[in-house]
């Protein structure tokens, strides 16, 4: 018998091992490195920190400040940036600290006194009085210096992006894509070994005169199922019920459009507007009260609140949406009404704002937001879902025929307070012999109450 040698297996299995160990070497060096690294910068951010705090100290307390900011002066001021007063950052090292008591305890008095400065900056806003505050104490005062003297926050997403990345590095050493790369690699190389001992094998089996069997091949599954009319009998019809399944489902969403969420021009989260800061819908959509049509809102309802609101906090900032993208946004706003923030005032220069309708009914359907809404005290949630919750708007509700009919079976009418439904209220609670009417007991499912 031919006897098989195999010379490099030896030295196979040796340059396998040393191609594990410079790879777990040159991981476990990495973490080693990451960590220190990590360490030295948490260090530097410490004491960092540190500093700031302990010169904020010599000032006051900065979050007692911020809420008296945040009360009394945010209206007319921004720490960081102007707005119909000055940016208030570096104050303290511009102005006295006696001085400042005195004007913001009442500026106007240090104006008839002839103070120099006081009479520039009176001159210099085009002679806007500041409010006086004399019930602030010196100490409540040097409270709101050490807010607005505290260093500009970094954006909450850059913020979060830093430290995932330093996670990132800490905990895992390297990144993702060199751990895959790695295991990958393992992969490849245990695929190759089990390869060349398949090979091997083979090899010796032949060399020693064994035959390996081969599997007889049957009759192919194909030619079997064809061969019984049965099953094709039955999946024949069993395919034509599910194309036609699918085919009614397709054809039955041809118009509608929930869950369409266009892009507008101008980005405006309802979930900031009407969710974090609780503003009523019809104050934006006030037509929605008197109107069949809710109306798109005016820009001037925007500048009520946005001549002096040119940037948003850094809280607001979110992973997906950075402070600079909101600020972007407000930029657009200040763009198409023609604002000057850096003049305050207008420059006659507007441009019209193309929004994208999300909402939209068919011609042949009626629908009167004024009679669900102040006659029939319908929230918007009702149809609009958890509009207080969307960043971006999207339909929530099909708006079908079918949604609307099984909620005016459902809805009850509201009678706390309304006298439009007091009297065919009493008249159909006899006929009906109920004690709450629904909409469609009042005759919401006549065709001409929608089509006519």
């Amino acid at each position: 018998m031919k006897k098989v040698k195999y010379r490099h297996s030896t030295s196979r299995l040796l340059l396998l091992s040393v191609a594990f160990f410079i790879s777990f070497s040159v991981l476990g060096i990495a973490q080693e490195e990451a960590a220190q690294d990590a360490s030295s910068e948490g260090q530097e951010q410490t004491d960092e920190s540190s500093g700031d705090s302990s010169a904020m100290s010599d000032l006051g307390d900065p979050a007692n400040g911020k809420s008296l900011f945040n009360s009394l002066c945010a209206a007319c001021h921004k720490p960081y940036s102007a707005s119909i007063g000055p940016a208030l950052h570096g104050i303290t090292e511009k102005r006295d600290m006696d001085w400042l008591y005195r004007w913001i305890k009442n500026s106007q008095e240090l104006i008839a006194s002839g103070d120099d400065e006081a009479v520039a900056i009176y001159e210099e806003y085009n002679q806007t009085a500041m409010p006086a505050f004399p019930q602030l104490s010196d100490a409540d005062i040097d409270d709101i210096l050490a807010y607005v003297e505290q260093p500009k926050p970094e954006p909450k997403a850059a913020q979060a992006g830093a430290e995932s990345a330093g996670g990132q590095s800490s905990g895992g050493g390297v990144s993702v894509d060199v751990i895959l790369g790695i295991l990958v690699f393992v992969l490849i190389m245990l695929l190759t070994v089990l390869f060349l001992v398949n090979k091997t094998l083979r090899n010796f089996a032949q060399a020693s005169g064994v035959v390996i069997p081969e599997k007889t091949k049957g009759k192919p599954i194909w030619k079997s199922f064809v061969e019984n009319q049965f099953l094709v009998l039955v999946s024949a019809v069993f395919g034509l019920l599910v194309i036609g399944w699918f085919a009614y489902g397709f054809f039955m969403q041809v118009g509608i459009d929930q869950g369409y969420q266009p892009i507008q021009p101008i980005h405006y989260s309802h979930k900031i507007h009407a969710g974090d800061n609780q503003i009523d819908c019809k104050y934006c959509h006030s037509s929605a009260r008197t109107s069949k049509n809710a109306g798109i809102p005016s820009l001037n309802v925007c500048m009520n609140c946005h001549v002096t609101i040119s940037e948003v906090s850094p809280e607001t900032a979110t992973a997906e949406y950075s402070k600079e993208f909101y600020d972007g946004e407000i930029a657009k706003l200040y763009d198409a009404v023609g604002w000057d923030p850096a003049e305050q005032d207008y420059t006659g220069e507007e441009k019209p704002v193309k929004w994208v309708r999300i909402h939209n009914l068919p011609d042949f359907a009626y629908f009167n937001h004024s009679q669900h809404v102040t006659v029939g005290g319908i929230q918007c949630q009702k149809c609009h879902g958890p509009i207080e919750e969307m960043e971006v708007v999207y339909q929530d509700a099909p708006l079908t025929m079918g949604w609307c009919i099984e909620c005016h079976r459902d809805t009850k009418v509201r009678m706390e307070g309304n006298e439009y439904y007091e009297k065919i209220h009493e008249e159909l609670s006899k006929k009906y012999g109920v004690e709450e009417l629904t909409v469609a007991q009042m005759g919401g499912l006549e065709c001409a109450k929608c089509h006519y």
